[in-house]
Formats: structure tokens, sequence, C-alpha cells
């Protein structure tokens, strides 16, 4: 994984100043879509913060300010027209969460073990519910690694749970193997769901359900006001390549489908209802980590090893379009106007027309330029 020690924030000419994005992927459905236009033209630095560690979180924007978690520990509140730091919160353990701004909280889950709630306007802690313990995925032989009786952990285990705030409740997975419901106010446990392995997706929400996958293979559908399991989807167990079969990907739900990506190497679309399999396109062998983000018929989505940015069609999962993104692409798209925005392990992000495919420019970051 590249080390990004700076957090570059771009001019986007045509987005609304102020515009909030709140929440990982745009919204607790986790569609990936965004109400503003997004820059046609390569746009340019405004400013750059530099954060005390590596960033592998995804920003909110709230009323003028950005949030953004950092691998240093820190929780950064940032003027969004200036680059200025306005506060900044320190957990004791790295932050690879995205956060969740809804009714002036800042959440997040902190490698240490817990659900922190912030004070979005102070930086000062509301509350923090702990859970058993977080850790990355492991497993004997990961990735076919000698000696195959050794546990050994996850590198490529990079982001945690990114939480999602709806129906007065707080959403999100753990490395304890537990899904869990907090109260959005008091941060007093609703319920909690066992799974077999890590939980490092990011919740959605939809119509009263909570969708997530686990690294045990497995993808839930949860009843959000009791936490009973109303259905299971598993994916596919290929002994061939160790150990590498878990969901890392967060789901899109949009009219009725849950559009999901598996390291098993494939894209599914379940029906939201039952869990019932509508199609799954295979990628080759290559992790799909990222979210899928969907709309007018469409789902976009990248792979690992392939290097591909992919559009397929959402009814059917035929494909639409690949795009050479050159490196891994662990990123989720921002789709706004008539562009895909998403960045790759090469340091540069990415704007493709959702309709062809073809690139409309590319930015590359300094620290890309120097080291590639």
């Amino acid at each position: 994984m590249a080390r990004i020690p700076a957090l570059a924030f771009l001019l986007l000419t045509g987005i609304a100043p102020g515009y909030a994005q709140s929440t990982f992927h745009g919204d607790v459905a986790r569609t990936g879509v965004y109400v503003s236009s997004g820059p046609v033209n390569p746009p340019s630095v405004q400013w750059t913060f530099r954060a005390a560690g590596p960033v592998v979180t995804s920003p909110a924007i709230v009323n003028g300010v950005l949030y953004i978690g950092s691998l240093s520990g820190h929780l950064y509140a940032i003027d969004q027209q200036t680059g200025q730091e306005k506060w900044n919160f320190k957990s004791r353990m790295p932050i690879a969460s995205s956060p969740a701004v809804a009714g002036g909280t800042v959440y997040f889950v902190s490698s240490a073990g817990s659900l922190a709630a912030i004070d979005a306007a102070t930086g000062q802690p509301r509350w923090v519910f702990a859970h058993e313990y977080e850790k990355k995925f492991e497993a004997r032989g990961l990735h076919g690694y000698s000696p195959a009786a050794q546990t050994i952990p996850d590198a490529w285990d990079v982001f945690t749970s990114s939480p999602a705030v709806a129906n007065g409740k707080v959403y999100y997975g753990s490395g304890d193997g537990n899904v869990y419901a907090v109260d959005a106010g008091t941060g007093v446990l609703q319920w909690k769901f066992a799974t077999k392995d890590v939980v490092h997706a990011s919740p959605a929400f939809a119509n009263g359900v909570v969708y997530v996958g686990s690294y045990d293979g497995n993808f839930y559908a949860l009843d959000a006001e009791t936490g009973v399991q109303k259905w299971v989807f598993a994916g596919g167990q290929d002994p061939a390549i160790h150990n590498q079969v878990g969901f890392q990907s967060s789901p899109a739900v949009v009219d009725g489908t849950v559009y999901v990506g598996c390291r098993d190497a494939h894209v599914y679309a379940l029906d939201a209802a039952n869990g019932r399999k509508k199609w799954d396109y295979p990628t080759s062998k290559s992790w799909v980590n990222g979210t899928p983000a969907v709309r007018d018929g469409t789902v976009y989505v990248g792979t690992s090893d392939s290097s591909r940015f992919m559009a397929l069609d959402a009814r059917t999962g035929q494909l639409r379009f690949n795009f050479d993104a050159r490196s891994y692409v662990f990123s989720s798209a921002a789709l706004a106007g008539g562009m895909a925005y998403f960045g790759s392990h090469n340091g540069r992000l990415y704007a493709v027309d959702v309709k062809t495919g073809a690139a409309a420019w590319e930015f590359q970051t300094e620290a890309s330029r120097t080291d590639p």
C-alpha cells in the first residue's frame, strides 16, 4: 500500500460550496451518487493539508467543514475553503474508518476497539462505545505464504468499517466479528450480531434493513431494529485463492438490489428482499474491494490485480466497458454529473466518462511523481 502522508484537496470546479457529504459513499445506501456536478476539465490544487500519518479514509463534508481520519490516530476538522485546521481529536490507535456526520456529531470506528462520537463543532468527545476488540483479518496460508500452519495478518486489510447513521442508531462492523447497532445519542448498545470473522465492510441501510458482508465469506441482511438475521448469502469458496474469499467490499443498495464485490473475484447482484443471486460477474481472480457505485442502470466498480475500472449492466451483469487504471483500485467511485471519479494505487485520481469509459483527465499526487 502506498503511504500517503498528506491529504490534497482539489479545486472541484462546478461543485456547489458547502454541499454536505455526510457519510462514506454519499448516503447510507452507499450508492456513490452525488447531486452536484464534478469537474469536467483537469482541476488545480486549491490547498494541501499535511496530516500526521497516511490517509486511507474518505472525508465527510458538512457546512463547509471537512472531517477525515488518519493512521496517525488523528481525526481532523478542516475548513473546506482554506484548508486550515479547525480542530483535531487524537485517538490512541490508527483511524482507518471514514467518518459519518449526523446531528452535529462525527462518528468513527477506532482501531483501539471502539466507536467514538465527537462534537462536530468543538472536537470534544460526546461518548465512546467499546466493543470487544479490533484486529486485522488473519488466516493460515494466507496468499500462499509459508509456513502453511501459521496464522498471518492480512496487510491488504487496509480499512475498518465506516458507520451508517440511520433510524436513531449507528451501525458498524468490527474486527471482533460482530455487527453493532448503538444509540446515536447516548452510545448505548441496541444489539449486536455475530458473524464468524472480521467485519470491516461498511454496512448499508435501506428500508429498515442493514446489509453487510464479513470476512467469513457470508453476506448478511439484518433487521435494523432488532438485529435478527433476515437472510444470508454465501460467497464463493475457492481453495485455490488461499483464504481470499471474504467480503471486504461494502454494498450498495439500489431499486431492490444489493450490489457488492467479493475477494472471491466476483461482483454480485442480490435480491434485497431474499438474498437470491440475480447475477455474478467474474473478474479473473481479481479481488473487488471497493464499493460499487450505481446510477441509471449501470454499476461502476474497480478490481485489484487486473487494475480495471468496470461498468456493468445493473440488470444483467454484462460488461459495458473496461478502463485500465494501471494499478490496484481499492477506492470506491463517486458519480457526479457525467463522470465517475476514483483513485488508484499509482497515486492518480481519474475522471472517467460514465457513458463511454474514456478518460476525461487524471491528477497525480506529488508524492507519486517523486516515488512512483
